[in-house]
């Protein structure tokens, strides 16, 4: 369980999707939050919702839209937090991944997910992540993230990141077939066999494990976020066979961000 933080021990809500298997939380970008809250050692409590109730509630707690779409209708998605801890008569309200962490990192500075001068490179390495390094799982992982949800959340899913909407034609797609499937967890490999001889270069000046070298950071949140999608939806077709990728390297990784991975 988290400790309660030293400034603050007044309750941060997280606001979570609710899975058909129970409260396990599989969407990425909600877990970069968890991993954060969790290391910085603040006080929270997860509030799960069902994927169809995700507009209405953000809604009504008055949760700003994460973005808007091309016709100006506001775009309501999770994670969504609520901070009491400056003005628990009117605690704050923050949606998108990027805003929330940003707010956490400022506010609850003592234990850094971002080390001085290093803001800049882990974001560059965060956007590599989510929108290249991740891209050849997609065909893979969003089929089986939408059989995770019961029937009445899965006319409503669109992407593992929350939104709420008709849902896509990614979405309606089944698994690849057999041969079709062994191709794109190849071209997966093919990022994580990039991104090793990335982190290999830490050797020596690190343990080739994290990205900042020695010490977990936020770098090591989001990607540890993917793998973390992977063994919730795939356990046996995709955790199996990737723990054991690069000499164990993403194993590893796992273990140095488990300490963080409290779910409640």
């Amino acid at each position: 369980m988290s400790r309660p933080s030293g400034r603050s021990s007044t309750t941060i809500i997280l606001y979570d999707l609710k899975g058909s298997y129970g409260s396990q939380p599989w969407a990425p970008n909600i877990w970069r939050i968890r991993f954060i809250l969790n290391y910085k050692r603040l006080r929270y409590r997860t509030a799960w919702v069902e994927l169809p109730d995700v507009e209405s509630t953000l809604y009504a707690l008055g949760a700003p839209p994460s973005s808007y779409r091309s016709d100006g209708k506001p775009v309501y998605t999770l994670p969504v937090i609520v901070d009491p801890s400056k003005n628990p008569g009117k605690p704050l309200i923050l949606s998108n991944t990027a805003n929330i962490s940003e707010y956490l990192e400022a506010t609850y500075d003592s234990r850094p997910v971002f080390p001085e001068g290093s803001r800049a490179l882990q974001s560059l390495y965060a956007h590599y992540i989510q929108e290249v390094f991740a891209k050849p799982l997609l065909p893979l992982l969003v089929p089986l993230s939408h059989q995770q949800l019961d029937h009445r959340s899965q006319t409503y899913f669109r992407a593992p990141t929350g939104l709420t909407g008709p849902p896509s034609s990614a979405t309606n797609q089944p698994l690849p077939p057999g041969p079709e499937r062994e191709r794109q967890w190849l071209a997966a490999k093919e990022q994580f066999d990039f991104l090793d001889t990335i982190l290999a270069k830490n050797v020596g000046d690190g343990n080739g494990i994290v990205a900042m070298g020695h010490e977990v950071s936020y770098a090591d949140f989001v990607l540890c976020s993917v793998l973390m999608w992977i063994k919730q939806v795939a356990p046996h077709d995709g955790w199996s066979r990737i723990r054991h990728w690069n000499a164990g390297r993403w194993e590893r990784l796992w273990e140095k961000c488990s300490p963080y991975m409290d779910n409640h």
